[in-house]
C-alpha cells in the first residue's frame, strides 16, 4: 500500500525536476547508477555467485563489485563489457 506522504514526495520531486534542469540531470545520473547496480546484482545472483566469487570470476576487486551494486560507482562501458565478457554474456544498451 502506498502512503499519501510518498505520493506527495514524488509529486514534489517531479515538480522540482520540471523547474530545475540541474536537478533533473543529477537525478538522471543517479538513476543510471542504480540501473547498473540492479543489472550487475541480477547477473551475479543469476549465476549463483557471492560478491567475492563474482569478483574473482570477472577479475575485479570485491570492493568494486560492492560499489557498483550499492550505487556508489558509475562503471564505464569498458568495465561493464569486461564483466559481461568474463561470464560469457554480452553487454547491450539502447537509447530511450
Amino acid at each position: 500500500m502506498t502512503n499519501s506522504n510518498t505520493i506527495k514526495f514524488f509529486d514534489y520531486l517531479e515538480n522540482k525536476k520540471r523547474n530545475d534542469s540541474a536537478l533533473t540531470k543529477m537525478m538522471e545520473k543517479e538513476e543510471q547508477k542504480l540501473d547498473y547496480a540492479v543489472a550487475v546484482m541480477e547477473l551475479r545472483t543469476s549465476l549463483g555467485f557471492t560478491q567475492e566469487e563474482f569478483a574473482k570470476a570477472v577479475n575485479k576487486p570485491q570492493s568494486t563489485i560492492a560499489r557498483i551494486e550499492n550505487g556508489n560507482a558509475n562503471p564505464t562501458i569498458k568495465t561493464l563489457e569486461q564483466i559481461a565478457d568474463s561470464v560469457g554474456k554480452q553487454l547491450t544498451f539502447s537509447f530511450v
